[in-house]
């Protein structure tokens, strides 16, 4: 049974979505509105999906890899990656993370120079692709990392009338200025307070109200967009998955803040074997996505699995045998795997060259219904 859109619902789908765009743009006048590089994006991505194309996405691709860091950040042409040494081709999708930008740091979380960040975006899109920017700022609260849960007063601390208020007005402030940086005719995708319906981020499931949650995805849209005019980002709204779909609605912010649904799913061990970690992974994504699909051509919007992959890729066919059965017949824009550490050995996402999985990464790439930049 397969559980895709039909062309027909999406088609559908997307005409509704452009109406909306065209009566946003217009107001209440009669002027035809001029297509704007967010229209043009969310086109390119539903194009995909109608045509049953999946663009594949890889975290901090350009940066470093499995044992490689860029080095000159000023001057590197940034021509190396694992997955085009892999398969010839980059990642359609470059993601990167905002991370540290928020108290003026010089480098991300991960230690990339924003400087480097900034050159390698620019990179992929005049080669074509596409950047997504996810955002794990520190505990505004307490000084810690993102991860830091240790209260549950942050997310209220935050908004109107909370003590770090006009703190994170201006960590906002920072991170609207990085992305003002790549171009406001640039269109690209941010994916803010993802994963959370678990409780592991400070803005979690556990660490605050549903009402807060919203307030504070609110108000960091309502910056962005109405007082920074940066009117070129599509929004992705990721709780962590699988979840009923009545869980995952439970902290949404509304259709006016929110241009793709997606989720985060990963594979994992946990005690099982290879083999039965696969087929939970398979089972749970293909439950997930059938859910999103429903909940997107409901809410007439584009949806995606925002983040996947199984640390070390421990079996030789996880994406010709496991990731892309579970989503070849969803329609869903683009499929994302974390990050290759280049000072982590085992913690990697995505084949490298020497990799003795390689071969099958490279064999996904060659798939006519998933998309990598040439």
């Amino acid at each position: 049974m397969a559980y895709f859109a039909p062309k027909k619902k999406i088609k559908m789908r997307k005409m509704a979505i452009f109406a909306a765009l065209a009566l946003t743009a217009c107001g209440t006048g009669n002027k035809k509105p001029m297509e704007t590089p967010k229209d043009q994006l969310v086109h390119r991505l539903f194009s995909y999906a109608e045509a049953g194309h999946i663009a594949y996405g890889h975290q901090d691709d350009l940066f470093y890899g499995h044992a490689w860091k860029v080095e000159d950040f000023e001057n590197d042409p940034l021509e190396r990656s694992d997955v085009k040494d892999v398969t010839g081709k980059y990642p359609m999708i470059l993601g990167c993370d905002l991370g540290g930008i928020e108290l003026s740091d010089s480098c991300n979380l991960d230690g990339i120079p924003f400087s480097l960040m900034r050159r390698a975006a620019l990179k992929q899109i005049e080669r074509g692709g596409i950047v997504t920017f996810s955002w794990h700022p520190r505990n505004p609260l307490t000084g810690g990392d993102a991860w830091d849960i240790s209260s549950d007063q942050v997310v209220k601390s935050i908004l109107a009338g909370g003590e770090k208020e006009h703190e994170f007005r201006l960590w906002q402030e920072r991170a609207a200025d990085f992305l003002e940086s790549i171009g406001k005719d640039t269109p690209i995708i941010f994916r803010p307070w993802h994963e959370n319906l678990g409780s592991w981020f400070w803005w979690g499931k556990d660490l605050c109200t549903a009402q807060e949650y919203q307030e504070l995805w609110r108000r960091t849209w309502l910056y962005f967009t109405k007082d920074r005019g940066l009117t070129n980002i599509l929004w992705c709204y990721s709780p962590n998955g699988p979840i009923p779909p009545e869980v995952y609605m439970s902290r949404y912010p509304g259709d006016e803040f929110v241009d793709i649904l997606g989720t985060d799913i990963y594979a994992y061990l946990d005690g099982a074997s290879v083999r039965e970690a696969d087929v939970r992974f398979s089972e749970q994504v293909k439950e997930m996505l059938r859910s999103l699909s429903a909940i997107s051509l409901e809410h007439e919007k584009l949806f995606c699995l925002s983040e996947t992959g199984f640390e070390g890729i421990p079996g030789p066919a996880w994406w010709t045998g496991v990731l892309e059965p579970a989503i070849r017949e969803f329609s869903i824009s683009y499929v994302l795997t974390w990050r290759n550490a280049w000072d982590r050995p085992g913690h990697f996402y995505a084949a490298w060259k020497g990799f003795e999985y390689e071969a099958d990464m490279k064999a996904f790439s060659e798939k006519e219904n998933i998309l990598f930049l040439d």
